[in-house]
């Protein structure tokens, strides 16, 4: 059997080939489900907060993410041999178990092979699949059941495992005009992206032999573009907020290498789904404390005050534990960090819950998209 690919190359030139995000996309429901293969840079994001049916103290984070990193161009012929790969599918999955401060992540890379690993099209409900890591049977799956997304994943290495179903609570929201959004200066540096913000959440979660029913909200991301991030760029920091009252907010900074962001972009999401693509003037994120990996030695941001003077109000957004740091087992892989918040108002109470990407931080850690 083929050994499993680890390395992105960089190959962000606006001349490379791949198709570039334009702010005319032709959306296309549910076929924009699926992959673009046109695309160099393509992720499916789920993330949520679940707790168990039978024990409600028992509250638990996870993430799933499977990544398309296009190999080849698919106009292009792929060689003599059919094991030829055009795209690399990369997984992603961790949970949190936020009642024992506790965080494991466990991801998976292959070359795109019929044994290894496939994205699908339509009308084959599978999105995409991949093998198990090593050790461990099955495959990793995301499927579209026909008003949202299945997947479920299993690590032995890691000991645990998850199957999710999602269901819609609000509709689709295009991030930015006609899913559309700036991150760098060049051509390529942008993205198509849509969320679905509020997904109800069911299904089974295990951890070291004990397997629980899980019910939750969940949150899901879509992007595909050619570059995400300009050469003067290292990383951005992602929130993706719920609030008690019905709305939810996604804010997306893209870092410099001197710390500042220098694009900037946020939607606020009515109770009824209604988008509103906030200016970067309308809205702050300062970072309050920091936390030092003792894995990686890297230094993130770990508690913000999120200003929407627009809005009204002032929220703290804070970890549910520190140590939510995503380190990989393959090489080449950056380390990051994806953890579940609490989102606390004025008055200290909670008024909402999360979760927040933080990438580029520390050394060796630049996202290669």
């Amino acid at each position: 059997m083929a050994e499993p690919v680890s390395i992105f190359e960089e190959k962000h030139e606006a001349d490379s080939g791949w198709k570039i995000a334009q702010p005319d996309y032709d959306w296309s429901f549910p076929r924009d489900h699926w992959a673009h293969h046109g695309y160099r840079t393509e992720w499916w994001y789920f993330t949520g907060c679940l707790e168990a049916v039978d024990e409600p103290d028992r509250r638990f984070g996870y993430q799933f993410t499977i990544f398309r990193n296009g190999l080849l161009l698919p106009e292009k012929p792929t060689a003599s041999s059919k094991s030829t790969s055009t795209n690399l599918l990369v997984g992603h999955a961790a949970v949190s178990d936020l009642s024992k401060k506790d965080h494991r992540f466990g991801d998976l890379s292959y070359g795109e092979h019929p044994l290894l690993s496939e994205f699908r099209d339509p009308p084959d409900e599978i999105i995409a699949w991949a093998l198990a890591p090593s050790g461990t049977d099955g495959r990793w799956l995301l499927r579209w059941n026909g008003e949202a997304f299945d997947f479920e994943m299993r690590d032995e290495a890691r000991a645990m495992a998850f199957r999710l179903s999602t269901r819609l609570l609000k509709p689709l929201v295009l991030q930015g005009p006609n899913g559309y959004i700036r991150k760098g200066e060049g051509p390529t540096a942008a993205s198509h992206y849509y969320s679905f913000t509020r997904l109800a959440t069911d299904g089974i979660l295990t951890l070291d032999g004990q397997t629980w029913r899980v019910r939750g909200t969940s949150w899901m991301d879509k992007e595909f573009g050619s570059s995400q991030l300009s050469k003067e760029q290292v990383g951005w920091d992602w929130f993706s907020i719920q609030l008690d009252d019905g709305r939810d907010l996604m804010l997306y900074l893209q870092r410099r290498k001197d710390g500042t962001a220098d694009y900037r972009n946020g939607t606020l999401i009515a109770t009824d789904g209604t988008p509103r693509y906030m200016d970067a003037a309308e809205w702050s994120v300062q970072a309050t404390e920091t936390w030092t990996s003792p894995s990686t030695k890297a230094s993130y941001p770990m508690r913000w005050t999120v200003d929407l003077p627009a809005e009204g109000f002032r929220l703290e957004v804070a970890p549910e534990f520190p140590e939510q740091e995503n380190l990989s087992r393959i090489e080449g892989i950056p380390f990051y960090w994806e953890g579940a918040v609490r989102v606390l108002g004025p008055n200290g109470k909670s008024v909402g819950r999360g979760y927040v990407e933080l990438t580029g931080y520390g050394e060796n850690s630049r996202p290669a998209v």
